[in-house]
């Protein structure tokens, strides 16, 4: 409880001058720890609940009920059911010009508390902002996911049989915890995936490849049955995601449906140029652009990263380390050319020298602060040797320094997908619960449960089911009174 004791305010009813305001004193109890705030203080931001305090017994009890939630005119004290300990940071406004959040502290809560002690968010430092921003990035991120989930359990009944039955496919190839069906697709979906990869590699190995009729050597015809197996199961499935996508053009340009494109793509092209190339082109040039295409199929590896949750976490860890990873070439950049160039000339002496020119010594100065050192050009003199061994520590110390920010990237993101994928469920079984207790929730979902949020929970009713996502959030929340319970006693403050 956070208790504002007004000890020079007059009675109600009495006006006093602005220049008398500046004496007034103010004492704040916030959980009973006493803090008192001057008139003058808190006049610098006439706008802020507290400065209205000064002037609010001139207005009657309807003015002082609407900017608190209980008065006691025997101790002149004012009560406000707000959180403490925000409390104790909002305050540092009048002193120092901004509010910095105190570590703990939820931001979404606290951003609450300033919009109750209208305190404008630019007062927030800069700091405090970016965690803000991050949790509400979080809560958006987590009412998207509801909104999914409640979209596949809401049923429109205006909607005609084609659009079930496309909602339905869609379902049923993109969510694969939806049914057991779905994750049995799934499954074998992942195994074709690893199985076509084998078979284009073993492909390639001359024991199973068989001559054709101009002694070529070619794929043995069993693996060409499993592979164009796998293709059209690839092509179907594709297909039937195609059609039953709500936005056809995002889905198109999505970078996992492109790299399944790419992978369907070479075995098409391949085979028209196989039997309508050799019309307009020379044989040669055929089985040339054939052996390209085949190359290309490689990139239906990548179709995993669709059934792999580690191999989306590892790609958006790699994504938000771009800086580190920058970091990482520039260090070796530097030393590529400036050890290539010590051991170029440091090599000249030698009458059997490897190192040729400076270019040539870059590959050497590659594999060597790599770590890999495959042996074909090295050094011979003393001083060549040496500049070998100070190029190999300055590559390991530049490969390991930013490997512990990109860790920490794909920890922190893995965690936070988890953090979110619960959070998203325990949002569904408190509106399943809110819903059944209440006797007035909806038992399906729509757009409608997100978008209808209220701005502001103070001086509210109890909010419906569609609002329940959004105070969930904060839940130590303490909503104003309302106004029936404008006037109630001391003793039931307390309680």
């Amino acid at each position: 409880r956070i208790c504002v004791s007004a000890s020079s305010l007059p009675s109600p009813g009495f006006c006093q001058s602005s220049a008398a305001s500046d004496d007034i004193e103010i004492v704040v109890n916030v959980g009973g720890v006493r803090q008192v705030l001057y008139g003058d203080l808190l006049s610098q931001y006439p706008e802020t609940r507290l400065a209205e305090l000064i002037n609010c017994l001139a207005g009657g009890y309807d003015t002082i009920f609407s900017l608190c939630d209980d008065y006691d005119p025997g101790k002149r004290e004012f009560y406000f059911d707000r959180d403490p300990d925000a409390f104790k940071c909002v305050i540092e406004v009048y002193y120092f010009g901004e509010v910095h959040m105190k570590k703990g502290i939820c931001p979404i809560c606290f951003k609450n508390e300033m919009d109750f002690w209208k305190v404008d968010l630019k007062f927030l430092d800069d700091c405090c902002k970016s965690h803000l921003s991050e949790k509400r990035e979080e809560l958006e991120e987590i009412a998207r996911r509801v909104q999914l989930i409640l979209d596949d359990l809401g049923v429109d009944a205006a909607e005609g049989r084609w659009r079930r039955c496309q909602k339905c496919v869609w379902k049923f190839l993109e969510k694969p915890e939806s049914s057991c069906p779905a994750r049995v697709v799934a499954v074998l979906s992942f195994l074709l995936i690893l199985v076509s990869s084998v078979v284009m590699c073993m492909g390639t190995i001359p024991e199973l490849q068989v001559l054709d009729a101009e002694g070529n050597r070619v794929e043995h015809p069993t693996l060409e049955n499993v592979e164009t197996a796998c293709i059209g199961w690839f092509t179907l499935e594709y297909l039937l995601r195609l059609f039953s996508s709500p936005n056809k053009l995002h889905f198109a340009l999505s970078f996992m449906n492109i790299v399944d494109v790419l992978a369907i793509l070479p075995f098409y092209v391949s085979l028209t140029l196989t039997h309508l190339g050799a019309r307009m082109m020379e044989l040669t040039n055929v089985q040339q652009a054939v052996q390209a295409l085949r190359i290309m199929r490689i990139a239906r590896i990548f179709k995993l990263a669709r059934h792999s949750s580690g191999l989306q976490t590892l790609t958006y860890a790699l994504k938000r380390s771009f800086k580190e990873l920058g970091l990482l070439l520039m260090y070796l950049a530097v030393g590529i050319f400036v050890f290539s160039a010590l051991g170029y000339t440091m090599e000249q002496s030698h009458p059997e020298t490897l190192f040729k020119s400076i270019p040539q010594s870059f590959w050497w100065a590659i594999i060597t602060m790599t770590t890999v050192g495959y042996g074909d050009i090295y050094p011979k003199t003393t001083l060549g040797k040496l500049n070998a061994a100070i190029s190999f520590l300055c590559g390991v110390i530049a490969i390991a320094l930013p490997i512990h920010p990109i860790i920490n990237n794909f920890v922190r993101y893995y965690n936070k997908q988890r953090v979110l994928e619960t959070a998203a469920k325990h949002e569904l079984e408190l509106m399943e619960l809110n819903s059944s207790s209440g006797g007035e929730g909806k038992t399906g979902g729509s757009r409608s449960d997100l978008d209808n949020l209220p701005p502001e929970p103070a001086g509210k009713e109890a909010p419906s089911c569609s609002s329940r996502l959004k105070l969930s959030h904060s839940d130590t929340f303490i909503p104003l009174l309302t106004e029936e319970k404008h006037h109630r006693t001391r003793l039931q403050s307390c309680k």
